[in-house]
């Protein structure tokens, strides 16, 4: 087997190659439907760059690395910079270590302790509390996307994969987007939640009840609706969703602590627009362990040492800083291309890969705003700024533009019209259109813009 995956190194043209004459890539990852990930290396750091074939107009990358950008903070890796070529657009993010996924089938006994899903489910449930705070749902939760850090990160769980996140209310009125029916399923069919696979809009419920499906998946090792048989997609939605209607949180979670079962059933009967209690599912998880004498802890069964559990997700200065000035954008002040001062861009170009990156801007578009790192910046810019720009510096990047994430009235009633469009539309490339309804990313087609991401 490792002989194979070294012959597919080898094969693979991508490896040695520059990345924004920075990243060398040195390692094959994986594979998915967004394209390929790999690892590469610059000034004796690592990092993992994800690439994805440019086909048609959306982008899954560029949707995630606008999502990264504005979720910035401790439970997901760091996005360095977005970017694209002429035939593939590219993430740079922050390298982390296995996902729980490739962990869990590593592990001899195929099923992880009590104790250790304890853990796990904590911080899953905080993480996702941070994300939907800030609007978001991730609408794929699945121990794939999950992952353990690197070096002294690594007794910490984080979040990956948002190219099916969206924005599931309005970040102005935080009132929710309506629920559309006969939808398809966006998502992992083995985790999606009973609603979900009833092709109902997703929201904060759905990614809980994913995390007590995954939860259980650990704990059993086999869930009850793996490996039925079935002949079409369609089919094997159907049959998944009906096994789980007739599986009580009883019957799924028996053997087990009786909160694993509340939990279940707690998010299973959350209302479409209903704000979860948090606090409830963590404590729930913290009294399994307290009846056994133990705490949250951070202990997994594949690295037993402890450590004193002390993330805060709630007193985050620089994320509440970004959160403002990325959301809300109140002071900001539109500076056109032609405008810019040359000295504090620094544009990297090879083997027709172009990108702009940044580290020395804090206050120029802000008003005593500083900018974070990894933040970004969406600036409209008209033709004849961009020409003279080019005329005197050569190419930039333009990708369209994107509007701010706070929404208004008439977006709002764009988006519901746009949802509808993408129910009634046959289009097989809907299911990834649709990604962008609720996070106003559908641009004008003459505009155009400058991606800085830090």
């Amino acid at each position: 087997m490792e002989n194979s995956h070294n012959h597919d190194e080898e094969e693979d043209p991508m490896i040695g190659k520059l990345i924004f004459d920075r990243y060398r890539l040195i390692k094959r990852l994986g594979s998915g439907s967004f394209g390929c990930i790999y690892s590469a290396e610059y000034e004796q750091k690592y990092y993992a760059i994800k690439l994805e074939e440019k086909k048609g107009d959306f982008s899954l990358l560029e949707h995630e690395s606008y999502i990264m950008s504005h979720l910035r903070g401790p439970a997901l890796p760091s996005v360095k910079v977005y970017g694209y070529s002429s035939t593939h657009n590219i993430l740079v993010m922050e390298l982390m270590g296995k996902s729980l996924e490739d962990i869990f089938e590593e592990f001899p006994e195929k099923k992880f302790s009590v104790r250790c899903v304890c853990n796990i489910g904590y911080q899953m449930v905080e993480i996702l509390e941070y994300i939907h705070k800030r609007h978001i749902i991730h609408r794929d939760i699945k121990p794939d996307n999950f992952v353990i850090g690197l070096n002294e990160k690594r007794k910490y769980i984080y979040i990956l994969d948002f190219g099916l996140s969206k924005k599931y209310r309005s970040s102005k009125t935080l009132k929710h987007y309506p629920v559309i029916k006969s939808k398809n399923l966006t998502g992992t069919a083995r985790y999606a939640s009973i609603n979900a696979l009833n092709g109902l809009t997703q929201s904060r419920r759905d990614d809980l009840e994913a995390i007590g499906y995954v939860l259980m998946y650990f704990l059993r090792g086999r869930l009850p609706w793996q490996g039925i048989p079935v002949k079409t997609k369609e089919e094997r939605y159907k049959k998944i969703m009906d096994k789980k209607i007739e599986t009580s949180p009883e019957e799924l979670c028996r053997g087990f602590p009786q909160e694993f079962a509340d939990f279940v059933n707690y998010t299973r009967h959350l209302q479409y627009e209903q704000d979860p209690d948090y606090y409830y599912l963590k404590n729930l998880l913290l009294k399994v362990l307290q009846y056994n004498g133990f705490t949250i802890d951070c202990y997994y069964d594949w690295d037993k040492q402890t450590i004193i559990y002390n993330r805060n997700f709630n007193d985050t200065e620089k994320n509440n800083e970004a959160l403002t000035s990325v959301t809300t954008m109140k002071n900001f002040k539109p500076v056109h291309v032609g405008q810019m001062n040359n000295n504090l861009y620094k544009r990297q170009n090879t083997n027709n890969i172009t990108s702009i990156s940044n580290n020395n801007i804090r206050t120029n578009y802000y008003n005593g705003s500083t900018v974070n790192e990894a933040s970004t910046m969406y600036q409209k810019v008209g033709n004849d700024n961009m020409n003279a720009y080019n005329s005197s510096s050569g190419n930039v990047c333009q990708i369209p533009y994107k509007p701010n994430l706070t929404s208004n009235y008439s977006r709002n009633k764009q988006s519901k019209n746009n949802a509808q469009n993408i129910t009634n539309s046959k289009n097989e490339d809907n299911n990834k259109r649709e990604l962008a309804d609720g996070m106003n990313l559908r641009p004008e087609k003459e505009d155009k813009c400058c991606c800085l991401i830090f």
